[in-house]
């Protein structure tokens, strides 16, 4: 019992670890260099560390899906706690149920972690190189599973810790997955000379840890090398300057559909700034205008296609995009962004979201009783396609996605299939004020940024409360507003061409290369743990 408590001590330290490496929630800066808001990778190696000693240590499988759940359980809550906000600030749900709610959601997702701490016990190999490896492989298979079961909630996600490390740059190649990966087998590799500390052992991890970070400083050295080739899978040097207009209103989410409150301020504050824009692009928030466009008041929308549809002479040419509502109750409804821009045909582009929030945004007909308990407004929308066309602007094509579909890098890459049509710059529109003055912000800035990388295009976000941003190609944030601040951010973008490895491959294969990788490393352990239990090694 008492090495059962010890144990179970480590392990919720480590889960808690993990959650504090993806966003440092704390106003003092750790060091001069990790501030609040920012991804501390060492601290994740650490967290890693930990659970793969204790996974190393366990004797039995229903002890390695223990360690594997409470890791997963803890990691997850603390990483995205401020659901608690959502659901009870604005969703009215009880506090009790939300707590139950929000536990036992990450008690259900924790479930793929178990069943990796038990196949690991089960068919980890004696060789300490072998079992490095297949716990890298399981780790990554459970967040895998998170990433694409049950249309997947991958928030939190091991891989973007590393976005400030030394390893960061390797993203262009394998992915915020990738990094999963390869984090997970460098702190096994770590923990294996640490217990085996021969000097074999400890030459082989930290050669094997020396190439890959060389690796990693390689792709940022070359980065600007390989701008040089005219080459349509290389990246290329950025497109002709192309300015933003960001906006960030700072309505209170209590308050956002009320007739009387910030229904009217929204209206008028987001209406008054897209007339008054004169940069290249003007971009709202997600759902900023929250009336479908039949319910504006009259002559709302005429005066925004008058502005930049059929602008006069003497006003700039610009475009809109703006986060808004679609449909109707015999079709259904989308959260959309449209797009107007000067034209001839009097078209108006539109982009409706994929990738639904599970009963934030859709609900599956068995739950919809969900809906009577909550008060959460437009909770039930249709989805979109995968790969949208993008919108078309002064040499620049423009690829949006709405709130948190750039947590799913592989969708995303769908849009890279074809250079010649491929995004040159990428706009998130979002709305977090669901989760108040919390980490959310952060976490959610850091997703965009490793997009960013992985496919080295800038990203900028225009959202409520925060963060909106200027992300250029590398993940650097150029430019970025105060966080639930209104407020109007202008910048310069540079948009890029080319293609990195990871949009390639992500684009034609999707995860089906982890899928297999894993499988083979699974199936290679299993095989070589059946022959080692018959006696056919020597012992």
């Amino acid at each position: 019992m008492q090495v059962f408590k010890r144990q179970s001590a480590i392990i919720l330290v480590a889960g808690c670890a993990h959650a504090l490496s993806i966003a440092w929630p704390f106003g003092m800066a750790l060091t001069p260099v990790f501030t609040q808001g920012q991804p501390v990778w060492w601290l994740q190696l650490l967290a890693m560390g930990l659970l793969a000693w204790q996974l190393d240590l366990a004797k039995t499988k229903r002890q390695g899906a223990w360690v594997g759940w409470l890791f997963a359980t803890v990691m997850q809550v603390a990483t995205w706690w401020w659901l608690f906000i959502s659901l009870n600030t604005y969703g009215g749900l009880a506090a009790p149920l939300t707590v139950i709610a929000i536990v036992g959601l990450a008690a259900f997702l924790a479930l793929y972690y178990a069943a990796a701490g038990a196949i690991f016990v089960a068919i980890a190999p004696i060789n300490r190189a072998g079992r490095a490896l297949l716990f890298a492989a399981l780790w990554l298979l459970a967040e895998l599973a998170r990433v694409a079961l049950f249309t997947g909630f991958p928030w939190g996600e091991g891989g973007y810790a590393q976005l400030d490390g030394p390893f960061s740059n390797l993203a262009m190649v394998v992915g915020v997955h990738g990094l999963t990966l390869w984090i997970a087998f460098a702190a096994s590799i770590a923990v294996w000379m640490l217990l085996k500390p021969g000097w074999r052992n400890v030459c082989f991890g930290l050669v094997g840890l020396l190439l890959i970070a060389s690796y990693s400083l390689f792709l940022q050295s070359s980065r600007e090398v390989s701008e040089s080739f005219n080459n349509k899978y290389f990246p290329k040097p950025p497109l002709s300057p192309f300015t933003v207009t960001l906006l960030q209103g700072n309505i209170a989410q209590d308050q956002k559909f009320q007739p009387t409150g910030g229904l009217p301020d929204a209206l008028n504050w987001y209406g008054q700034q897209l007339l008054a824009a004169t940069t290249s692009l003007v971009v709202t928030p997600e759902t900023a205008i929250p009336l479908l466009p039949h319910q504006l008041p009259e002559g709302y929308l005429d005066a925004l296609v008058n502005r930049f549809i059929k602008p006069a002479p003497d006003m700039s040419q610009t475009a809109a995009l703006i986060g808004i509502p679609l449909g109707n109750s015999q079709q259904g409804y989308t959260n959309s962004a449209i797009a107007m821009k000067p034209s001839a045909s009097n078209t108006i582009y539109q982009y409706d979201k994929h990738h639904l929030v599970p009963f934030g945004e859709f609900v599956h007909p068995l739950f919809k009783w969900y809906l009577s308990i909550v008060n959460i407004p437009l909770a039930d929308f249709r989805s979109g396609a995968v790969n949208q066309p993008s919108l078309d602007w002064q040499g620049q094509r423009i690829a949006p996605n709405i709130c948190y579909e750039d947590l799913f890098g592989e969708e995303l890459a769908a849009r890279f299939i074809d250079p010649a049509t491929a995004p040159t710059m990428m706009v998130n529109i979002s709305n977090i004020a669901w989760f108040g003055n919390t980490i959310a912000i952060d976490q959610h800035l850091n997703i965009s940024r490793m997009r960013a990388i992985e496919f080295e295009r800038p990203m900028v976000r225009a959202t409520n409360t925060g963060a909106t941003a200027i992300i250029d190609h590398t993940g650097r944030v150029t430019h970025l507003l105060p966080r639930h601040a209104r407020g109007v951010l202008v910048g310069e973008v540079g948009g890029r061409e080319g293609i990195t490895p990871y949009a390639w491959w992500a684009a034609r294969f999707g995860l089906w290369p982890w899928w297999g990788l894993i499988f083979t490393i699974v199936l290679i352990a299993a095989c070589a743990r059946i022959y080692w239990d018959k006696g056919q090694f020597d012992r």
